[in-house]
């Protein structure tokens, strides 16, 4: 990273989407931006001490200042910039629901680093901001699609660069995340996948995660029934992710577009044609019971004001 050059005394905006990771096929590569959002106002605080004041989701856990995924992030950031953390006043609204696989900690790592930015005058682009927290959550879908909105895809290369390109922002389609009442830890969902997968598998996720790409790219909503299928992750997760197997078969209802597992689950996304949403969602309760339904669109991406 740059030398660290004087902090920077004025107050900072961020918007940071919730994502879908794992998007369909797309394990560890393709991310869906989501249009509710993890709010924070930071300033440098005035009396020496780190504060949080919380609201939304989870108000009890994000606004925690010990063990703070964002204040940690922010720190060791500028610390191993060679600088010193000022201490800071966040001012948090929270809409992401936590440990559900909507990308909440990938919006927290990307917070951290973006206040360690313009609070260490690291001076850092949006880009390099976004890589140091794809390299800090060892994978690149979910941070990659909440810098940059839509339907993202992205690798790390062998140097640790990221490469990452987004389409999908206009898309017309409704989303539907149903949220089940117990979450599902991310390094428990990754337990449960097999090291090795047959030729026959990775074709097919090869193919649909190819066709995936191209039906947002085009919003081609006739491909997502089939572009969303997977034979990498959803099978190996289903029993510990009780809403997937119940939502999956709603892929054959009209107005129904795709159906996925959220990131690493538990949560399921629901694709849907906007005309049909009271329809979709009678579908889901049928299914599923009361179980709590989150309506939104596709974001595009975080926003970032100095205030």
């Amino acid at each position: 990273m740059r030398a660290v050059p004087l902090r920077e005394e004025r107050g900072l905006h961020l918007r940071l989407p919730a994502t879908s990771a794992n998007l369909g096929p797309g394990f560890d590569a393709l991310g869906l931006a989501m249009s509710f959002y993890l709010t924070i106002d930071a300033r440098v605080a005035g009396d020496g001490r780190f504060a949080i004041e919380a609201s939304g989701r989870s108000a009890d856990l994000c606004g925690r200042v010990d063990g703070s995924l964002i204040l940690d992030t922010y720190r060791d950031v500028i610390e191993r910039a060679g600088g010193t953390a000022s201490a800071l006043h966040l001012v948090l609204h929270n809409e992401i629901p936590l440990g559900m696989g909507c990308g909440s900690s990938a919006a927290a790592l990307l917070a951290g680093v973006l206040l360690a930015n313009h609070f260490g005058g690291l001076g850092l682009t949006g880009y390099e901001a976004m890589e140091e927290a794809c390299r800090r959550e060892g994978h690149p879908d979910n941070v990659a699609a909440c810098w940059l909105g839509g339907m993202t895809a992205s690798a790390m290369s062998g140097d640790g660069r990221v490469l990452a390109a987004s389409c999908g922002q206009e898309s017309k389609w409704g989303l539907m995340l149903a949220v089940p009442s117990v979450g599902l830890a991310t390094k428990k969902a990754r337990a449960l996948l097999p090291e090795a997968y047959t030729r026959i598998d990775a074709v097919l996720n090869v193919q649909r995660t190819a066709l995936l790409v191209a039906a947002f790219a085009l919003g081609r909503g006739d491909l997502l029934r089939t572009a969303m299928q997977d034979r990498m992750h959803q099978p190996y997760r289903a029993d510990a992710c009780p809403l997937l197997p119940l939502l999956l078969p709603l892929g054959d209802v009209p107005g129904v577009l795709g159906v996925a597992l959220s990131g690493a689950g538990p949560s399921v996304l629901i694709v849907h044609g906007l005309e049909n949403k009271a329809e979709v969602r009678e579908a889901v309760v049928a299914r599923a019971g009361e179980v709590e339904l989150i309506e939104t669109d596709t974001s595009k991406g975080t926003a970032v004001t100095v205030t």
